[in-house]
């Protein structure tokens, strides 16, 4: 298995606890969840389900009774469905008390138990009876899993009532990082440099189900062709899969997507309000936290803001990704890669695909700036001109407890970047304009964060103070 070294000890933690054990593992689509249980607990499993996606209470019943009799090696035809969940976690007491099980650990794995739970089924009553009455007190582990993350933590993990704090162990999967995902490859004996996978991650970022649509032979613009521009492509249509298999009414949540993705410095709620048309009240609250408890947006204050002044910022590669190239393609036509990846279009966005890649990776460029152990704040910062200085934006700075801040320029280029005279004025500008906007007395650091490193001369000496290459990503 590829990383997953922290999930993988908490896994074992609870296997050989000597008490019962409810471990949640909660992770967007497509992030490799079940991948990580099975693969862990394999034959230890004693009993499974898999919630089905958009079936009724009598066919989530039903299918509970199709794993019972699986996990009982029974052969022949189903007698009965239990008629709730209440006789059905029953059954599986009685099951998980047989003789034969009676001295071993055992396992239990309800996979996209939010499907199960379908309105107004009862089986969050099932269930609680379930660890209440019987796992609490056993041998055992339970691990329950879900994609809809913010549905697993309003009702499993922050639940107020039979479940309230029964949850003993916690694993939030995250998507591969950079250097996750050149292991996934070279697991799989694909090489590709590392131009080429950050190429990918822009695509698809660190999502082990995209990444392993890849293959072997081709350059990351052929492989990017043939996932996300053929019509049968796995990527061309799971934008809708995605939020739909997470959400209700998944279109207020794709909307706040679109418009976010509009924009790479973010937008205020209010903003987000203006641009989707949607009304002001609890609802907008609660989507913007579902999304970024999902993974798909991320909130932050602006350099000496408030926390009224908060920022919302799409961070989802893929969804980005869909919204800026796959979107507007019609249904049955073939998208061409390889030309639009040669566009100033690209090149622009390439840029900002890059700073998120660098979001997402901050605790690396913190340990090429040998400020691991600091405790320090990361956001961006946005001024409007004055009589004083120019409007600036700064993408990424580093406040520091150090007395000092780096302020980082992002550049995604195919060699080494050389530094021109305008550019090297323009970031002089911008450091003195962010040293009045912001008042601040701390040291300014300029560092620059690009992909083959910088080439030096005259422009860039004693201007640029840190250079992190993309080698230092991974």
């Amino acid at each position: 298995m590829i990383g997953r070294l922290k999930e993988i000890d908490i896994l074992e933690k609870a296997l050989a606890s000597k008490r019962p054990e409810l471990v949640a593992v909660i992770g967007r689509r497509r992030v490799g969840k079940t991948y990580l249980v099975r693969t862990f607990f394999g034959e230890r499993i004693d009993f499974e389900m898999v919630g089905l996606k958009d079936g009724n209470m009598e066919q989530q019943l039903r299918n509970f009774t199709y794993s019972l009799k699986e996990a009982r090696r029974q052969k022949g035809p189903v007698e009965t469905v239990p008629k709730d969940w209440l006789a059905a976690f029953h059954e599986l007491k009685e099951f998980l008390e047989s003789p034969e099980k009676e001295d071993k650990r055992k396992v239990v794995f309800i996979d996209e138990l939010p499907w199960a739970a379908t309105p107004r089924s009862d089986f969050l009553t099932g269930f609680s009876y379930f660890w209440n009455s019987y796992a609490s007190k056993s041998n055992i582990v339970v691990v329950i899993c879900g994609s809809a993350t913010a549905w697993m933590i309003k009702k499993i993990i922050n639940n107020k009532g039979g479940l309230h704090n029964r949850v003993t162990r916690k694993i939030v999967l995250q998507p591969f990082m950079l250097s996750e995902t050149e292991a996934y490859f070279e697991s799989r004996n694909i090489a590709f440099d590392r131009y080429q996978i950050i190429q990918l991650y822009m695509t698809m970022g660190g999502i082990p189900h995209y990444l392993d649509q890849v293959e072997g032979g081709k350059t990351a613009v052929q492989n990017i062709n043939e996932i996300c521009f053929h019509p049968q492509g796995l990527l061309r249509t799971e934008f809708d899969n995605l939020y739909s298999s997470l959400f209700s009414n998944p279109e207020r949540y794709e909307n706040i997507v679109s418009a976010l993705a509009s924009t790479w410095k973010g937008l205020s709620r209010a903003e987000i309000l203006g641009a989707t048309k949607l009304k002001d009240g609890g609802g907008i609250t609660t989507i913007l936290k579902e999304l970024e408890q999902s993974g798909f947006i991320t909130s932050y204050v602006p350099f000496n803001k408030k926390k009224k002044d908060t920022l919302y910022r799409l961070t989802d590669n893929y969804s980005l990704f869909y919204l800026k190239y796959l979107i507007d393609i019609p249904e049955n036509e073939t998208g061409n890669w390889q030309s639009l990846s040669q566009s100033q279009s690209w090149k622009s966005w390439s840029g900002y695909a890059y700073e998120n890649i660098c979001l997402q990776h901050i605790g690396k460029v913190k340990a090429a700036l040998g400020i691991s152990g600091m405790h320090t704040r990361h956001c961006s910062f946005l001024a409007k001109a004055t009589e004083e200085y120019e409007g600036i934006q700064i993408d990424l700075l580093i406040d520091r407890m150090d007395n000092a801040i780096s302020l980082c320029e992002i550049k995604f280029y195919n060699d080494a970047f050389a530094l021109s005279k305008e550019e090297a004025d323009k970031l002089r500008r911008k450091r003195n304009a962010f040293r009045m906007a912001s008042r601040s007395r701390k040291q300014l650091f300029l560092v620059l964060i690009t992909t083959f490193g910088l080439n030096p001369n005259k422009h860039s000496l004693g201007l640029i103070d840190n250079v992190i290459t993309m080698d230092e990503l991974f």
